[in-house]
C-alpha cells in the first residue's frame, strides 16, 4: 500500500508540474525553482521506493525459504510394486509449505521413466523445477530425452506433464533416430516417442546413411 501511495503522489506532482510548464508567462527563475523542487521530490521518491523494494525482497526471501534441502538425491517412485521413476540429482530444494508448492533442482536432474513393460526413457537437464499442483516439470538447459530404442530429442527447454506422460515445448529442437536427424521448432510427444507432433520443421532431414 505504501508503494501505491507513493506512485499516486508522484503522478499528481508531475501532472502539476506539466500543467505549470504549459503556461508561457513564467519567468526563468521560477521555472528553475520548480525544476529544483521536482528534482528533489523525484530523488526522495526514488530512494523511498528503493527502500520499500528492498523490504519486499526481504519478505520474498523469507517466504521462499525451502522447507527441505537434500544433496545427492536418489529417489525411486513405485506403483503397484513396480518402479516407475528413478530420479538422481546433486541438489534438491523442497518448497512444499508455500501456496503454490514446488520442488527445485538447481544443479539439474537425471530421470529414468519406466512404462508398464519396463521400457525406459531417460531425461537429463541442467536445471528443473517440478510444480506439485499441476504435475508439470519444467526442464531447462541442455535438455536431452532418449528412448530405449535410441530416439533422442535435444532442446533448451522442455515441459513434462507427469499425469498424461507427455512432453511439449515451443523451443527449437533436434530430433535424432536410426534414420538420421532433423531440426524444428515446437514439438509435443508421448513418453515412449510413439506419438510425435512437430509444429514446424526448420531444417533438412540428415540421413544417417
Amino acid at each position: 500500500m505504501t508503494s501505491g501511495s507513493y506512485k499516486g503522489n508522484s503522478n499528481n506532482k508531475l501532472s502539476q508540474y506539466i500543467s505549470i510548464c504549459q503556461y508561457g508567462r513564467m519567468n526563468l527563475l521560477k521555472r528553475h525553482k520548480i525544476l529544483n523542487l521536482v528534482t528533489v521530490f523525484a530523488v526522495t521518491l526514488f530512494f523511498g521506493c528503493e527502500s520499500n523494494f528492498k523490504e519486499v525482497q526481504k519478505i520474498n526471501v523469507t517466504e521462499f525459504t525451502p522447507s527441505g534441502d537434500a544433496d545427492n538425491v536418489d529417489l525411486k517412485y513405485t506403483d503397484s510394486g513396480f518402479i516407475k521413476v528413478v530420479l538422481l540429482s546433486p541438489k534438491m530444494l523442497d518448497f512444499s509449505t508455500i501456496d503454490f508448492p514446488f520442488t527445485e533442482f538447481p544443479k539439474g536432474i537425471d530421470v529414468t521413466l519406466y512404462d508398464n513393460k519396463g521400457k525406459k526413457t531417460r531425461v537429463t537437464s541442467n536445471y528443473a523445477i517440478s510444480y506439485k499442483v499441476t504435475g508439470i516439470i519444467d526442464l531447462q538447459g541442455k535438455v536431452k530425452i532418449v528412448s530405449e530404442k535410441g530416439q533422442m530429442l535435444e532442446t533448451e527447454q522442455m515441459y513434462y506433464d507427469q499425469k498424461n506422460e507427455w512432453f511439449f515445448t515451443e523451443k527449437r529442437f533436434k530430433f535424432t533416430d536410426e534414420k538420421g536427424s532433423s531440426n524444428g521448432q515446437g514439438i509435443d510427444f508421448s513418453k515412449d516417442f510413439k506419438i510425435i507432433n512437430s509444429q514446424r520443421l526448420t531444417g533438412e532431414f540428415d540421413s544417417a546413411e
